[in-house]
């Protein structure tokens, strides 16, 4: 079948609905809904059997849903209507909630029936973006392919809205949240704090004060203990602050100022930067006295323990972003972690992202961004030779969230890569960088270097499967969270069974060894090119990256997402591939 996917942005479950559908052996084109005119003449241009729209903010025009099948994936269960359905479910602590595929119509929302799923809600308020990217994407993934099976039906009509049983109570008409809906007084307990700021992550944010600097608050997290007035900065860790509340306190791991005033303002940042100099007088806050490092209100971004003769090392930075101060928490994790007498070391991150390279908030947000970015790379440089150079474990790097550009290649040096099913990799570099991240090493020793070549420039997303089948990825989990923890769990006790881990170290440390050229030398071609990107922008760095960051609306869709065209391949193989053949 010929799908086309309308869509606002091509990610998260955009991307994992058309790798699936390709797989599926359909044809599948994207477009980006930009003016009406354009969409009408796009739509027209691809002549589609099938539009689905995974991910729409705009409303589709009647002249392309009367002519063609036009289905809306909707986050709310059957009978939840409105832009802000997940807003409102995690704000007023719904226990269920669903996805419904729906016909395009007239009225927003309003459309027959194709398909609906609904399912749990943790009672512990979960961030928005993480219910969108995890039981969300499930759900509608489901109905993606009931909307299709039931497309190649001739016999088959949608269920008028009307007359479809509503699964979830309460489900309705509801307008769009305003801030003026999610406001909150620091006073208040700090679950209902929590709850607000999670269900505006991570846009739009919920509006506050802190430092007397008006802002947009996000990545919240609650407190150990009630140690000071409510709203006032106690105290600060690995870029986060914690803030008084009425029963105790939160953290406040990104901050958003809300008023114009000098170049950072409207760029959410980790809060310590975004505060600065508001922060003189915040003591530093290690770790309190007797916490237990896996309690989730002791605010760590890097977490170590061990089982066994296994170590597990989990990173969870926002939005997959690391800067340089996340670089050089995690290369410190890694140094210690390698420094125990464990066989396997377990390296995973954050549920929502693994890891997306360089934090171009912070780059963009500094008053000399080619320098920042310089410093990033360099700092993230070392994070990834760590994990290739270790050959006292055998390192398992653990996909659990999706991961993009740098933050794919980051542990392409590992033993084994182990990533979780339903997870997207974006294994390239589309925002006018060439890349580091030593992947002139490490892809081609994965994939091949035709294959590599391939990946950098067709700059297309990988499922799970399809990254498996092409050797980026070794091993594929189950896709649930809990699942996929026992699973990853059960591989490295396997891999940690003496003979089994001694032989891969030995493999691991032979094949260094023998390798001709120094992986320095990799790094300086690597930084050589990338210093042309960040500081004579040659590719456009600036203006992507200034894209990116204020969220500017595409003008129109990348010919590489448009249906399949045969098209010359680009080369760029003298410098991915290394100088000498990669040794056996």
């Amino acid at each position: 079948m010929r799908i086309l996917l309308l869509v606002t942005a091509f990610n998260g479950l955009s991307q994992r609905a058309w790798c699936a559908l390709r797989e599926a052996g359909h044809e599948v084109g994207v477009l980006f809904a930009t003016s009406e005119t354009g969409m009408v003449e796009d739509v027209a241009r691809a002549n589609p059997d099938l539009i689905i729209c995974p991910f729409l903010k705009d409303r589709v025009p009647a002249r392309v849903w009367r002519r063609w099948r036009t289905v809306i994936i909707h986050p709310g269960p059957v009978g939840d209507r409105g832009p802000s359905s997940l807003d409102w479910a995690i704000s007023e602590s719904a226990r269920t909630w669903g996805v419904t595929a729906l016909q395009a119509v007239e009225e927003m929302d309003a459309g027959p029936i194709w398909a609906t799923r609904t399912f749990a809600v943790p009672a512990v308020p979960p961030r928005k973006s993480s219910m969108y990217n995890g039981p969300v994407a499930d759900a509608a993934m489901e109905c993606v392919f009931e909307v299709v099976a039931k497309a190649g039906d001739p016999a088959f009509t949608p269920v008028p809205a009307d007359r479809a049983p509503t699964e979830v109570p309460g489900a309705r008409l509801r307008p769009l949240m305003r801030q003026s809906d999610r406001a909150f007084d620091w006073g208040d307990p700090t679950e209902q704090i929590v709850r607000k700021i999670r269900a505006a992550d991570g846009a739009p944010g919920v509006r506050a004060e802190l430092g007397g600097l008006p802002v947009f608050a996000y990545d919240a997290s609650p407190g150990l203990g009630h140690a000071g007035r409510p709203g006032q900065l106690l105290s600060r860790r690995q870029g986060a602050v914690l803030v008084g509340t009425g029963d105790g306190s939160v953290w406040l791991g990104h901050l958003r100022a809300a008023e114009l005033g000098d170049g950072r303002a409207g760029i959410k940042l980790p809060a310590t930067t975004l505060l600065g100099a508001r922060l003189r007088g915040v003591p530093h806050s290690p770790l309190p006295p007797g916490a237990e490092p896996e309690h989730p209100a002791a605010y760590r971004q890097i977490r170590y323990r061990r089982t066994g003769a296994v170590g597990w090392l989990a990173f969870d930075f926002y939005n997959g972003a690391m800067a340089p101060g996340h670089c050089r928490r995690l290369l410190a994790g890694l140094r210690h972690a390698a420094g125990q007498d464990t066989e396997v070391l377990v390296l995973r991150g954050g549920a929502d992202a693994f890891s997306n390279g360089v934090h171009l908030n912070v780059i963009e947000a500094s008053p000399d961004p080619a320098s920042a970015a310089w410093a990033n790379i360099r700092a993230i440089n070392e994070v990834c030779r760590e994990i290739i150079t270790c050959t006292r474990q055998v390192v398992i790097a653990a996909y659990a969230g999706s991961a993009g550009a740098g933050g794919v290649m980051l542990g392409l040096g590992a033993d084994i890569v182990a990533a979780r099913d339903g997870i997207v990799l974006n294994p390239y570099y589309d925002i006018g960088l060439y890349g580091s991240e030593l992947h002139t090493f490490t892809l081609p020793r994965r994939v091949g270097p035709v294959r590599a070549q391939q990946l950098v420039d067709d700059k297309l997303p990988l499922s799970c499967s399809g990254a498996r089948s092409i050797g980026l990825v070794d091993e594929v989990g189950p896709g649930g969270l809990d699942a996929y923890g026992e699973w990853l769990q059960a591989l490295a006790e396997r891999e940690s069974e003496g003979r089994t881990a001694r032989n891969r170290r030995q493999q691991k440390a032979r094949r260094l060894a023998a390798e001709r050229v120094p992986l320095e030398v990799y790094e300086a071609r690597e930084l050589a090119e990338m210093s042309r990107d960040m500081y004579a922008d040659r590719s456009g760095f600036a203006a992507a990256r200034h894209a990116f960051v204020r969220k500017v609306k595409p003008a129109e869709t990348p010919s590489r997402l448009l249906f399949k065209r045969k098209k010359a391949a680009r080369s760029r193989a003298t410098v991915l591939r290394p100088a000498v053949p990669v040794s056996a």
